[in-house]
């Protein structure tokens, strides 16, 4: 999810460099039929993004998940929350 992220990221011009994108990801367990899985994920990204750049940082994280393979393939049986803290310099 970080690297089509990345690449949304840098076709708008932000630098994408792993100390500027960064990501918590937290996967949810639960036995929803008595059997453990992963129900959800929830993905936490840190930006750091040249000053400016905010409504073209906020598109790409609002657009990205659709060209992700991970979450193409987990679609429907994951449900998937983002959100994210932008830092301009």
């Amino acid at each position: 999810m970080v690297g089509t992220l990345s690449g949304a990221l840098e076709a708008r011009q932000i630098p994408a460099t792993p100390e500027k994108v960064k990501a918590k990801v937290q996967g949810i367990i639960e036995a929803p039929e008595g059997v453990l899985k992963i129900t959800r994920i929830n993905c936490h990204f840190e930006l750091k993004i040249p000053t400016g750049k905010r409504e073209a940082a906020e598109r790409a994280l609002s657009v990205f998940e659709r060209s992700c393979p991970v979450a193409q393939t987990l679609k429907g049986s994951i449900q998937f929350a983002h959100t994210w803290e932008l830092e301009e310099y």
